[in-house]
């Protein structure tokens, strides 16, 4: 059986910008890979000149599948949970969501966001974090969210290391922000004009490049990571490779 990675994000374009290295590597090498977005972004600033939220959640929900083509994703899910507001949320049903796909999908690895919300400090990008935590942690534990899907354990667990901090209208937290370090790096070569292939789908969102263009451009062609957790004991500094020390039991 193929190696299988699972990406845990909170908005259509999570999956380019902030993971789109990683999975064309994963892609690449034979791993099936899939995405759960938790929401459709519906309370973006930039609109694409969509009239009401449900008609951008349409567009970003398009886009998010012709993005995820470029990047050879196996399978992707969007949910429908509020934009902007997953802290409201109720947490357990949002970790028992992952549980249940983690042990549906079977991923020996699983990539979300730290806990400082990646590039613009986001929120739900913050919740997500903790969720999929929370969720790597259970998912092999018979005696949470019991169901009839069998439990399963994945074995490595990534949190994305953000390569600048850029908030809107918040200039401050650029030097007070404290973010993620990372133990392991991605250099894309030339992935990384496919990655911003990809993030360029993403029509409605293009003011994000006009905002920090630059800023992202130099941060197309590395990504890096820190391994948050393992199955046993290890230690992040002998990390090689995000598949590394991965068994392929066929589970």
């Amino acid at each position: 059986m193929p190696h299988r990675l699972l990406c845990v994000t909170a908005h259509p374009d999570d999956e380019s910008g902030g993971f789109g290295g990683a999975l064309l590597l994963a892609h690449n090498a034979g791993v099936e890979t899939s995405v759960l977005c938790f929401t459709d972004g519906q309370a973006a600033h930039f609109r694409g000149g969509a009239a009401a939220g449900e008609d951008l959640g349409k567009l970003r929900r398009a886009e998010m599948d012709a993005a995820c083509a470029v990047l050879g994703v196996t399978r992707c899910e969007v949910l429908d949970f509020p934009d902007g507001a997953l802290a409201q949320q109720d947490f357990q049903e949002m970790v028992g969501i992952v549980v249940e796909r983690i042990r549906l999908r079977r991923p020996q690895v699983v990539l979300t966001f730290g806990g400082d919300g990646g590039v613009n400090l986001h929120r739900d990008h913050t919740v997500i974090s903790a969720v999929t935590t929370m969720a790597f942690h259970w998912a092999g534990r018979a005696e949470m969210f019991p169901s009839e899907v069998q439990p399963y354990a994945p074995q490595k667990l990534y949190y994305s290391s953000t390569p600048f901090v850029s908030v809107r209208d918040r200039p401050e937290l650029t030097q007070l922000a404290a973010t993620v370090p990372w133990s392991l790096t991605l250099e894309l070569g030339e992935l990384s004009e496919r990655k911003l292939e990809a993030f360029r789908k993403h029509h409605t969102q293009q003011g994000v490049l006009t905002r920090v263009g630059d800023q992202v451009k130099k941060a197309m062609s590395v990504e890096r990571y820190l391994l948050a957790a393992q199955r046993g004991i290890a230690s992040v500094t002998d990390d090689a490779a995000m598949f590394a020390g991965v068994v392929n039991t066929g589970e």
